[in-house]
């Protein structure tokens, strides 16, 4: 990369239209994807997401208690996601399924322009596809229509924020409150955010000899100030404190995205993670120790659970790209001119091709609505030979079940709220499932006088109850 500005001047034609290029173009291909892509709606949280939403534009209200299942309602909930609900729960009552996935397509787009604002400025042309790139393969296995999607957009922005302050040697800039306040309502990931104001602190004190004290203070009360914004939700302390509960529960390790990475099957992460690590050592990539640290503790949160993984494909990506384009270009300038501050006549038209190509791929997504069809998490035909009357009686439902009949107004035993319901519950719930223990399956069914039940096929508590007397299959 060449330039023939000095970073803070006007770019030139062609130096506008290839960030254009760079940030758009990944971003318009990740759109049509999530648009194109069924997957996006196998998870079952998807489904009860929804329906809150719809409760709560319905009442004007956010949940405190349960309302949705029969086993736990009346009981306390924090609903720390609900603006996320709120958001899919408007797209739906707008444009059904079909405006879920805008949603979501919009916020991994949103993610993605954000990453290449960052990284394509400071890297030559195949390092700047690979940053956009390698971050969206990582994600693509984790990407569905839930909370920590809608979520990627403010880390992105967060992240770029706190390196631009450290780029100009100063604390971060105010309007990166307002991005926590929306974090903090969108997804309980916000506290990662916090940590990293910590840590960015930590390497401006570092960098700044005589006047450490004062530097530390300085981010430290930006990191107070985030925190204190981050309160600022319905939920008030519960929502502050419910991050840490959740980490804290024990059966964690029984859910799909808070297992382990899994390195005994090759898999996007494994790859992504190969081919940096391959680029980072064959060029001689150099970071300053708070960095490396960062770097290092991401990738250990990554292994221990798959959730991780999106939050650090999104931060690696920018955090590498100054130290890369170093490496890789070390006689270039360390960043091109803004693109913001590029001539109209320049951008124009690209853009008004780019906004067109954005729009006609919503208005294809809308005019051709998404139809929900069966899958892992979405049991349409077996809930639909439920007569009503069964349907209001006390069930036993699969975890990954609970969402579609939250979703169709049948209250369930179970759900994807697992913070709410709590380890002792889920272990009890695992032991009728998935063990299909009788002494269990009894006690479980006699306490909740549990008078149907819905689970995957092969499930062994329906092999058990194929030889329960009083028990037959509906469907």
């Amino acid at each position: 990369m060449t330039s023939t500005h000095p970073p803070g001047g006007a770019p030139t034609a062609d130096q506008a239209q290839r960030q254009l290029a760079l940030v758009f173009l990944p971003a318009l291909a990740v759109f049509a994807a999530c648009l194109a892509d069924p997957t996006i709606f196998v998870d079952g949280d998807t489904n009860w997401h929804v329906a809150v939403g719809r409760w709560i534009l319905a009442h004007r209200a956010v949940p405190h208690v349960d309302l949705f299942s029969y086993t736990f309602a009346g009981k306390p909930w924090v609903a720390d996601e609900w603006g996320s609900e709120a958001l899919f729960g408007a797209a739906y009552l707008a444009l059904g399924w079909s405006g879920v996935a805008l949603v979501t397509a919009v916020a991994m787009a949103v993610t993605i322009a954000t990453i290449a604002v960052e990284t394509a400025p400071r890297l030559p042309l195949l390092a700047a596809t690979a940053s956009v790139a390698l971050p969206f393969a990582t994600i693509w296995p984790m990407l569905l229509a839930r909370p920590h999607i809608l979520a990627l957009p403010a880390l992105a922005l967060w992240v770029a924020g706190l390196l631009r302050a450290r780029r100009a040697g100063r604390t971060p800039a105010l309007w990166l409150l307002a991005v926590m306040l929306v974090w903090a309502n969108l997804h309980g990931s916000y506290l990662f955010g916090v940590v990293l104001v910590g840590v960015f602190g930590l390497e401006a004190a570092l960098d700044a000899p005589g006047r450490r004290l004062a530097t530390l203070l300085r981010w430290a009360v930006f990191g107070v100030a985030a925190w204190a914004v981050a309160g600022l939700t319905p939920n008030g302390l519960d929502g502050l404190i419910s991050p840490f509960r959740k980490l804290g529960m024990g059966s964690l390790g029984v859910i799909g995205e808070w297992k382990p990475a899994d390195f005994s099957k090759p898999s996007l992460f494994e790859a992504c993670l190969m081919l940096t690590v391959f680029v980072l050592v064959w060029r001689g990539v150099r970071l300053n120790a708070v960095r490396t640290g960062l770097l290092l503790l991401m990738l250990a949160m990554a292994l221990q659970h798959v959730r991780y993984e999106s939050l650090l494909a999104v931060t690696a990506a920018m955090l590498l790209a100054s130290p890369l384009g170093r490496a890789l270009t070390p006689d270039a300038p360390e960043t091109a001119p803004p693109l913001w501050r590029a001539a109209a006549r320049d951008v124009t038209a690209p853009l008004a091709v780019i906004a067109l190509l954005f729009l006609g791929l919503a208005v294809w997504r809308a005019a051709w609505p998404v139809v929900r069809t069966e899958n892992r998490a979405t049991p349409i035909a077996a809930l639909a030979h439920v007569p009503p009357v069964l349907a209001a009686q006390p069930v036993f439902n699969s975890y990954d079940f609970g969402g579609w009949l939250v979703f169709n107004g049948v209250r369930d035993f179970i759900d994807g709220r697992n913070d709410m319901y709590g380890d002792a519950f889920m272990r009890n719930y695992l032991a009728v499932e998935r063990d299909a223990d009788p002494p269990a399956v009894t006690a479980t069914f006699t306490r909740w006088k549990i008078a149907w039940v819905i689970l995957p096929p092969g499930a062994r508590l329906g092999q058990l109850l194929d030889r329960t007397p009083g028990w037959r299959r509906l469907y």
